[in-house]
């Protein structure tokens, strides 16, 4: 696997990831739609389900679609890629973010532009605090993402025996058991801040809706976009040290 493939694979996982994320959202809070007022656990689903579909197709490079996947696997020491790498990842990540954003607000045209309270359409791309305290919000995003990074590290991949047949640990859901961690984050985790716990999901999004010729669209909020940001990076961070001071 190049550069150049990782940064299409990257992409194409995390645009689709965005784009039924996002999609699920904007089927939610819009008007107009046959999912409106479908509440919270409708938007859950719909982002672990995200999650799982994104991650199959961006397969051939491991399927990070997550900076804070990429940064907690490196600092684990011995990833099984190298830094010169990441930026690859990093790009894929963030370009898919920002396309999967655009094509769900393509998908929703007619229901953004009719939609009655357009300066509260933020929240279908990018993630806020229920209450606002930076600190503890970012604490919020750190506790988070630390679970779904640790979860990945501590996962045991597929074993294949010597006669073919496979031995399954937690990797026998392959990429299902991360939508279930996903969903559990965001039932359990996602009330605060809304659960970005993945800066490229955040700020993609979040640049698009600042971008697009979204009508009466309000703030995209960049006060507080460093929160979405940062909090996940350091919970990835920390998840890939923690690991490595683990017996093995």
């Amino acid at each position: 696997m190049n550069f150049g493939e990782i940064i299409v694979w990257e992409t194409l996982g995390t645009a689709a990831l965005i784009l039924l994320g996002c999609g699920v959202v904007a089927n939610v809070v819009l008007k107009n739609t046959l999912g409106n007022n479908g509440g919270w656990l409708l938007i859950t689903v719909g982002w672990a389900f995200a999650v799982f579909v994104g991650a199959s197709i961006a397969n051939p490079t491991g399927a990070h679609l997550n900076p804070a996947v990429t940064i907690g696997l490196i600092s684990t020491g011995h990833s099984n890629f190298g830094w010169a790498y990441v930026p690859a990842y990093l790009i894929g990540e963030f370009l898919g973010a920002f396309l999967g954003a655009t094509l769900c607000w393509l998908a929703y045209k007619l229901q953004f532009d009719t939609h009655d309270e357009p300066a509260n359409t933020r929240g279908i791309f990018c993630t806020g605090p229920t209450v606002r305290n930076l600190p503890w919000n970012f604490v919020t995003e750190v506790i988070g993402t630390f679970v779904l990074v640790f979860w990945i590290l501590l996962s045991p991949g597929v074993k294949v025996g010597s006669d073919g047949i496979p031995s399954f640990g937690n990797g026998a859901l392959g990429y299902a058991g991360v939508a279930f961690v996903v969903l559990v984050v965001g039932t359990s985790l996602g009330g605060p801040t809304g659960y970005a716990i993945n800066p490229a999901r955040d700020l993609g999004p979040r640049i698009a809706y600042a971008v697009l010729p979204i009508r009466g669209k309000g703030s995209p909020e960049w006060d507080y976009s460093w929160v979405p940001v940062a909090g996940p990076l350091v919970g990835g961070i920390l998840a890939g040290l923690i690991f490595q001071i683990l017996p093995t």
